[in-house]
């Protein structure tokens, strides 16, 4: 029980560290990174508010499961979505192909974790 919540909250402060870089939205590497993988502005702002909205759903122990849930759906299909277009524009697998692809496996240990701890509590 100890370890699956070192576990847990190891995996998931990883993923939210690395969402608070949505912050920088704004800035001009964000902008070009965008431009680089052909995604619309619009969209790239879409995305970084809903990883501050996602990174909140997460860290906070109060939110509901029902809430937590979609965070990580969304998470999840964000994730895909960074292999699916970095592979699409022609970068090379390491380190931006892979890196989506870690942060996917880190998604997955936090949400299984979660609901380990979940069903133990609720028991």
């Amino acid at each position: 029980m100890k370890t699956t919540k070192i576990i847990y909250w190891i995996s998931t402060s990883i993923i939210c560290l690395f969402s608070l870089g949505a912050i920088q939205m704004n800035s001009q590497m964000a902008i070009d990174g965008a431009n680089h993988l052909l995604i619309p502005r619009y969209l790239g702002l879409e995305v970084s508010i809903g990883q501050l909205i996602g990174l909140v759903l997460l860290i906070v122990p109060q939110i509901p499961a029902r809430f937590k849930e979609w965070a990580y759906v969304g998470y999840g299909i964000m994730y895909i979505t960074a292999f699916i277009a970095h592979v699409a524009v022609g970068d090379a697998m390491v380190p931006f192909g892979m890196m989506s692809l870690i942060f996917l496996g880190l998604l997955l240990t936090s949400y299984f974790t979660y609901h380990k701890l979940n069903n133990t509590t609720n028991s």
